[in-house]
């Protein structure tokens, strides 16, 4: 096991990039491209950094030389011989195969395209644009570019012992939780912590952690590459960014009300089992439950990732059962801003009433809160969006409206076409 704090007290670019392999990503990432390269390989696209946080500078804790350098070697990368191995040759949600020849051929000659960087005040304009299968796989790596970027930036500052204390101390915090999670009866949790991790050494370690510490409780993990190495599931299925761009395509109202459900339309085809999992929140829970065609309510479960998480599942409950579905065989996904305590809330309320599962992000791969003086290495939300799609913008409403973005005036027209009503403002931990 690595010595990550000797590691960061020595380190050397050269030998210790940020992000090492193209798939250092998010398996959703590879699943969602496979299937836009397919159905919309042709669709231009923008995407562009968005710091939610404003009170962390990137721009004064970041060198933007050190910036363009590590997103340089991330366009250098190219998959290597055993990634190509591992990904045409391995089985994912029980089955072999999983990515086509067709796409492994184009994968394997991939190189990323250019990016755009400009300092704006205490800010980076960071964006990438071309052809979507492309510049949807920078999303991943931009992030964790960023991220780490910020923690090497404050641990730069601290001594050998001093690194070595923080590390046993964000260590023994991560066991303690770890032996919490013990005790709760027929968990099922994955790391989700690719996109804001404090570093791509941290999440191996807390991967590495979870594996020994729950080795029934914990099902796999979002990260390719530590999946691969680690000879464990790789996790994830889709995420908002298809209905993002399917609904900036559409040419009318009418359209843009059908855009969800045709973006789960094209993945019904391609994909079966614990890969049907709808992600309703993208213009609001209600809304799309209400309006969605019965065929859906055959898929095996639901992802929340916004809002109130209980409310969520109380909502996707009744509609399971409107519906003539049992839910007590449904998949109920919980994976926003997750900690210990909220995961207990969360299996206690609804264990037996659903099949519950949980994929833990940014907490527990980035959770160094109060370790240093004024909270420098605390996490903060960081995301990479599309933005337009062949030149239109891009909204997203979400069931928090603190987390909506897109224009002013296509916001309430969303808000309209998809009848979302008055929404709960929450807190955005991460």
């Amino acid at each position: 096991m690595v010595d990550i704090a000797t590691r960061v007290y020595n380190h050397n670019f050269r030998i210790d990039p940020i992000v090492r392999s193209l798939i250092d990503d998010d398996f959703y990432k590879l699943l969602m491209c496979q299937s836009v390269l397919r159905k919309r390989s042709d669709t231009t696209v923008v995407f562009s950094l968005i710091n939610r946080s404003k009170h962390v500078p990137l721009a004064k804790l970041i060198d933007e030389g050190e910036l363009r350098e590590q997103l340089d070697h991330v366009r250098s990368l190219s998959l290597s011989r055993g990634e190509s191995t591992w990904l045409r040759g391995n089985t994912f949600y029980g089955k072999r195969q999983m990515f086509s020849s067709s796409f492994m051929e184009w994968f394997e000659n991939l190189r990323l395209p250019a990016y755009h960087l400009e300092r704006k005040g205490d800010q980076y304009e960071l964006a990438f644009e071309g052809k979507w299968p492309e510049v949807m796989l920078w999303e991943i790596p931009a992030l964790a570019v960023l991220m780490e970027l910020r923690s090497r930036a404050v641990l730069a500052t601290m001594g050998k012992f001093e690194l070595e204390v923080l590390y046993a101390r964000a260590m023994a915090r991560i066991w303690e939780k770890i032996e919490r999670l013990r005790k709760i009866d027929g968990l099922r949790i994955a790391d989700f912590g690719t996109r804001r991790r404090h570093s791509f050494l941290w999440q191996d370690w807390c991967v590495q952690a979870m594996i020994e510490g729950l080795p029934e409780a914990f099902i796999g993990t979002s990260n390719c590459r530590i999946a691969m190495r680690r000879d464990i599931e790789a996790i994830g299925t889709n995420a908002h960014e298809l209905p993002m761009v399917y609904s900036a395509l559409a040419e009318t109202d009418d359209e843009l009300r059908e855009a969800p459900y045709r973006v789960l339309a094209d993945w019904h085809e391609e994909h079966e089992g614990n890969l049907r999992i709808i992600l309703p929140d993208t213009y609001g829970t209600e809304g799309f439950l209400r309006n969605a065609p019965d065929w859906l309510a055959g898929w095996t479960g639901i992802r929340i990732d916004s809002g109130d998480p209980a409310t969520g599942a109380e909502t996707a409950i009744r509609w399971w059962k409107e519906r003539g579905e049992d839910p007590t065989k449904k998949l109920v996904i919980f994976s926003d801003g997750l900690d210990v305590d909220k995961i207990e809330e969360l299996h206690a309320r609804f264990v037996g009433r659903v099949k519950v599962s949980f994929g833990w992000g940014t907490l527990l791969t980035n959770d160094f809160r109060g370790l240093v003086p004024n909270d420098a290495l605390a996490p903060f939300s960081l995301v990479c969006k599309a933005v337009s799609a062949n030149g239109r913008p891009t909204v997203k409403l979400s069931d928090n409206p603190n987390k909506a973005m897109g224009p002013k005036d296509q916001i309430e027209r969303y808000k309209r076409v998809f009848g979302v009503g008055e929404q709960a403002k929450m807190a955005v931990i991460v």
